[in-house]
Formats: C-alpha cells, sequence, structure tokens
C-alpha cells in the first residue's frame, strides 16, 4: 500500500481553512499551523502526482478556488524576506537562541513554488488560478532575472549584516534556497505559458518582461550547469550531480521547461501578434540558432519547427504588433502588500522579534511535533526520485542504519564490511540529530 500524507477528508478540511494573512500575521501560531497543513498538501500533491492517480489535492484547491490564496501567501513571504528579514538580522537586540522558526518562514516560499509547480500542469489549475496568473508571471518574472543575474547560485549571500553565527548561517541558507525557488519558478512560467489564453497574461509576459529574451538569456548562462575542479556537474533531483562525458549534451528538465516556454511564445498565434520583433529582440532571439543542434532537437524534435521560425526570422522583418485597445488586467499582490506596509516594516520587525520570532518552550516543542508528524521517514521516502543505494556496493537498498538512519544496505554483510567506513559518519549524525532535537526542545 502506498503511505499516504493526508487522507482526501483531511485534506478538504486543510484547503477549506487555507487564508491570507498579513505581513505583521507572518510565523504567529496560526500562521504556523497553515505552514504545516500547506507542507503537507504539497507532499501528497507530489506522492499523487508521481503514482498517476486521483490527484485530489489539484482538485480540492482548484474546486474550492485556493489557489490565489497560495499565490497570495508565497508574495507575502517573497516581500517579508525583501523588507522585513534584512531589519531583523541588524536588530541589536535580537539574538535568538533558536533560528528554527525563522528558517520554517524562509521555508515557506519555497513549499508553495513546489506545491504550485505540481498542480499547474493542469490546465484546469491555471483556469482556477483567475488574476493571480498575472501576479504568478511578475513572480516568475523576479525569480527568473536574478536566475539569469546568477545572483542565486548556490553559495551567494543577499546580507551581510553584523549579527550571531547563528543568524549568519540563516542567511546562507536562505540565498541556497533562493536558487531552488528561482529553478521552481522556471517551471511555473513554462506551465503558464503552455495553458494561458488570457490576452493580459500574454501582454504582460510578452510586452511588460519581454520573457523570450529572459529565456534567451537563461539558455545562454544555464545556471543549473557549472564547472567545478574540471568536471561538469548539473542540479538534478535538488543536488548539484557529477555528469559523465558522454552525457554531457544530455537535457535536463530545466533546460526542456526553458525551451518549451519559448516554442511556446514564439510559436504560438496569440503570442506572435502580440510580441514586438523589432531590432534588440530579433538579435537576442538569434543567439538562439548557435544553441539548436541536432543532439538537442533528437532530444526534443518540435524544436525543429522553433529552427525553422529563427531561420525564417534572419532573413525577414515582421510587421510590428498592432496597437489594440484592451483594458489590460495588472496584477495586485505584491504592490497592495508593499503600500500597504510603507513606512512600518521597522516596527513590524521589531513586534515579530518580541511576539513571533522569540518563542516559548512550549511554542517551540509544539512546532517541532507538528513538524515531525509533517515529515514521515517513509513518506519522504517515497517522494525521493530513485531507490536508495547500498553505501557498500552501490546495488538497490531496502535496509536503513538503524542508529543514524542515514545509510542504506542491500544485505546485512554489506553493512558489516562497511562499518570500519561508516562509523564516524554515524557517530557525527546521531550527535546532530541529537543536538537539534536538545534546540528544538530547550532541555523540555
Amino acid at each position: 500500500m502506498d503511505p499516504s500524507v493526508v487522507l482526501p477528508v483531511e485534506a478538504e478540511g486543510f484547503v477549506q481553512s487555507l487564508e491570507t494573512f498579513s505581513l505583521k500575521e507572518v510565523g504567529c501560531e496560526r500562521w504556523f499551523r497553515q505552514h504545516a497543513h500547506i507542507e503537507k498538501l504539497n507532499m501528497q500533491a507530489i506522492l499523487n502526482a508521481s503514482a498517476m492517480h486521483d490527484e485530489f489535492v489539484k482538485e480540492l484547491l482548484v474546486s474550492y478556488g485556493k489557489i490565489p490564496v497560495l499565490v497570495h501567501e508565497m508574495i507575502l513571504v517573497e516581500v517579508w524576506k525583501h523588507k522585513v528579514f534584512p531589519i531583523l538580522c541588524q536588530l541589536e537586540d535580537f539574538n535568538p537562541k533558536n533560528t528554527f522558526p525563522l528558517y520554517m518562514v524562509i521555508h515557506h516560499e519555497a513549499t508553495i513554488i513546489n506545491l504550485l509547480e505540481t498542480i499547474m500542469y493542469h490546465k484546469e489549475s491555471c483556469e482556477a488560478a483567475g488574476d493571480s496568473v498575472l501576479d504568478l508571471v511578475d513572480y516568475c518574472h523576479r525569480k527568473l532575472t536574478l536566475l539569469a543575474s546568477k545572483a542565486t547560485r548556490e553559495g551567494a549571500t543577499t546580507h551581510d549584516p553584523l549579527g550571531s553565527d547563528l543568524m549568519k548561517e540563516l542567511q546562507m541558507q536562505s540565498a541556497a534556497r533562493e536558487f531552488e525557488i528561482s529553478l521552481k519558478a522556471v517551471s511555473v512560467l513554462r506551465f503558464i505559458t503552455d495553458h494561458t489564453e488570457s490576452i493580459s497574461v500574454i501582454n504582460r509576459m510578452l510586452c511588460t518582461h519581454n520573457m523570450p529574451c529572459v529565456l534567451v538569456q537563461l539558455v545562454d548562462c544555464c545556471p543549473w550547469s557549472r564547472c567545478e575542479e574540471g568536471e561538469v556537474e548539473k542540479y538534478i533531483n535538488g543536488r548539484w550531480q557529477k555528469i559523465p562525458a558522454e552525457d554531457h549534451l544530455k537535457m535536463t528538465k530545466l533546460d526542456g521547461q526553458v525551451w518549451i516556454s519559448l516554442f511556446n511564445l514564439l510559436l504560438k498565434e496569440d503570442c506572435q501578434r502580440k510580441y514586438d520583433f523589432n531590432n534588440f529582440n530579433k538579435n537576442q532571439l538569434l543567439k538562439l540558432r548557435g544553441f539548436l543542434t541536432e543532439v538537442l532537437i533528437d532530444q526534443l524534435p518540435n524544436l525543429v519547427e522553433l529552427q525553422r521560425f529563427l531561420a525564417h526570422l534572419t532573413v525577414t522583418d515582421p510587421a510590428p504588433p498592432k496597437k489594440e485597445l484592451v483594458l489590460e488586467q495588472i496584477p495586485e499582490m505584491w504592490s497592495h502588500i508593499v503600500r500597504e506596509n510603507s513606512g512600518k516594516w521597522k516596527a513590524i520587525a521589531k513586534y515579530q522579534v518580541k511576539e513571533t520570532f522569540s518563542p516559548s518552550e512550549s511554542d517551540l516543542r509544539l512546532q517541532a511535533q507538528r513538524l515531525n508528524q509533517v515529515y514521515n521517514l517513509d513518506v519522504m521516502e517515497s517522494l525521493l526520485p530513485e531507490k536508495p543505494k547500498c553505501g557498500c556496493c552501490g546495488k538497490e537498498a531496502a535496509k536503513r542504519c538503524s542508529r543514524c538512519q542515514g545509510e542504506w544496505y542491500c544485505h546485512r554483510e554489506c553493512q558489516v564490511n562497511h562499518w570500519s567506513k561508516h562509523k564516524r559518519a554515524c557517530q557525527l549524525m546521531v550527535e546532530a540529530t541529537e543536538k537539534i532535537q536538545r534546540d528544538l526542545n530547550i532541555n523540555s
């Protein structure tokens, strides 16, 4: 029987209760409870999509009209990270013994973009998102622009304040998380280009943000690929992996998402009518010809149509887009949150230091217990893209080290043979786990 995080009836209660919060309320007990609910919904949505059966989380979010709530809450945390978090890090009287609640706020944005990536694959989700798709397009543009400028590469830091080692570590975690979030935004944008028929959304992508040129930049700099000590590494399934020489030209999922987005934005009839193929845009797009090799097209055959279009573009000047009188909708979430809290950033930070991010022992225990229920090991393992491998021989493994829970083995013999190598790491993992538990429980 497949593991499940939530039953459909429980998921329905979680979805129905989803609500929007104010910036001041970020991290409060009610907010934290909703975070745990969204985390469970996210895990269940991934499980259902992976097993390709009854995607009831997606159906509930669509039928109860809660996708705009998810988009709002994601942008709310994004604003918090930009406007409140830097001030909070610099407050002299803020030196928390435990940064766990702060980390969960930073992690919240990643949870929601992950859930949106899973459900926006379906056209009905895009339709149910309504006007919030405009806000989602703006969000994706912000993330893709950061990605193209390599500002979110792993190890980058966004702030450099004075502060405790705990806070500096939290900022490093936030920067690394930002990179992962931006990669998810690539997929979300692709699904919007697949499904949207809204003139306002198309106009926002093509005319306001010039998404085709942003995507050309991503193809050119390919931030999910790097060379370390002479070896090619690519960011796949949430981690950097060494790529053997024979697979250097193999397309990753992220490469595919960018190319499909370009295909949609340049070849769909509604998009071609709206896009201005002026000299700058044309020259940027023609850079793609150098990347459209036979090896690439073999992996994504539809790109031959894009190749033909670009060949045609080299010898023609498409007519400028027709000026149409359209009552254009504009996104409101980011601007509304910023406008509503303008001039209050420091006051919000001070309030949250006192009321939210200095939790009592009982609050921390409650949060730890709640997340302990969310992050069930059996469920987490079922979310892994590939089966665990034996730490000794590399074969598929089914047994885990009972002491540290971190290493896998196919047979007892392999575990015994590997113990001399694993012993030190095992001890360190046990000590680290015990330390985290002590921090969470505050010596309870």
